[in-house]
């Protein structure tokens, strides 16, 4: 229990990228190369997946990191702005009760 071989490892991109390159270079399947590299298969196919996807080579409607980064940022940036706007919404009813004192 608790050994370090059940706990998930960290790969640098940089292993991840030479890994994905010997699958896409190699002509031998994914499930061969995790095998020799020793890594899960799973794990690699979803790195190949993953740089397809960079690649523009992904299904349609897949987001690149880059997309993804910045559907966060908008997404952020939208809910700022209806915060913004509910305090002003706010701001402007009680301003107006006090007005019609």
């Amino acid at each position: 229990m608790g050994s370090k071989s059940n706990r998930s490892r960290r790969y640098t991109e940089e292993f991840k990228r030479d890994a994905v390159a010997l699958v896409r270079s190699s002509g031998r399947t994914v499930t061969e190369v995790a095998r020799e590299i020793g890594v899960s298969a799973e794990g690699l196919r979803n790195w190949v997946k993953r740089d397809a996807i960079e690649r523009g080579q992904g299904a349609p409607g897949e987001l690149t990191s880059a997309e993804r980064e910045e559907l966060r940022r908008l997404r952020r940036q939208n809910r700022e702005q209806a915060e913004t706007i509910e305090v002003l919404r706010k701001a402007a009813v009680f301003f107006a009760k006090e007005s019609d004192r």
